[in-house]
């Protein structure tokens, strides 16, 4: 295993095989020991956007209130599945597909067109400087978490975030947006240990065979992840459980891994020194 590789395994707590009943119950679990400890929070908030990672989340997230009303017996907690169109979401029948799997307890609708369009505007008229589609993409993802966060407040709740080891090598995800969480269920699973999960839960195949995508840039609609990152998924895990990747893919994951370190870290301090 190449040293940087070794390294990285053992931070972000892959594993080279997994059971996805006992990781699927390790998710789960995490979640109803966070809400029975903290009795002020009743609901867990997520995005759900018709993709693997959300589907996946959402699910473990109502199966989460749903046993611990059982276990109270009344319905005293509950998932808020939300909706963040920028204006009409083009896959929005997978969407209602990863709707119809998980059963939320509640469901919202927030269009975050209107307040996006509403930011870029005021920092392109207060710099006279215009912003790019990349970084009008980060704008939709910190909207989308700053809703969540406003739901989260509305209905006592914690808001849980899809990032996974895939995501987190690579830092592909928008600091503070959907980079920012109270609670990471898939923490420690690639990508293709999501798909064993949701195949275990007989979730539907389209499910889990979607190309990924963040679909943020107007420019680029629809943009799989693998394009943008120049280096596919399977590659991505491979190097994750430890197995010798080519060369060029294993040197493209570490160089995200570089350049993104800011990402999986705390703002920095006079003590910090991993920056150096």
């Amino acid at each position: 295993m190449r040293p940087l590789q070794k390294e990285i395994v053992k931070k972000l707590l892959v594993q080279p095989t997994i059971d996805p009943k006992e990781e699927f119950r390790k998710s789960v679990d995490l979640l109803k020991s966070y809400l029975e400890k903290y009795s002020f929070l009743k609901s867990l908030v997520l995005g759900i956007s018709g993709g693997q990672d959300s589907t996946l989340c959402g699910y473990i997230a109502q199966t989460a209130v749903n046993e611990l009303n059982e276990e109270v017996g009344k319905e005293e907690y509950q998932f808020i599945a939300v909706s963040l169109p920028y204006g009409i979401q083009v896959d929005e029948d997978d969407r209602q597909l990863a709707l119809q799997f998980i059963k939320p307890s509640k469901t919202v609708t927030v269009n975050i067109k209107a307040a996006v369009d509403a930011s870029v505007k005021a920092v392109e008229a207060g710099t006279g400087e215009k912003l790019n589609h990349f970084l009008k993409g980060n704008v939709k993802a910190r909207e989308r978490m700053k809703v969540q966060y406003d739901l989260a407040g509305i209905y006592s709740g914690v808001v849980l975030g899809t990032d996974h080891a895939a995501e987190a090598i690579t830092g592909f995800y928008t600091k503070h947006g959907d980079g920012a969480a109270d609670l990471i269920p898939l923490y420690r699973l690639n990508k293709r240990q999501g798909r064993e999960i949701l195949k275990y839960l007989n979730a539907a195949e389209r499910l889990y065979v979607k190309i990924p995508t963040a679909d943020l840039e107007d420019d680029k609609p629809q943009i799989p992840d693998e394009v943008a990152l120049g280096v596919i998924y399977d590659d991505i895990d491979d190097y994750l459980e430890g197995k010798e990747i080519k060369e060029d893919a294993a040197e493209k994951i570490e160089g995200w891994y570089k350049k993104t370190e800011h990402k999986r870290n705390h703002a920095i301090t006079v003590y910090d020194t991993w920056w150096k």
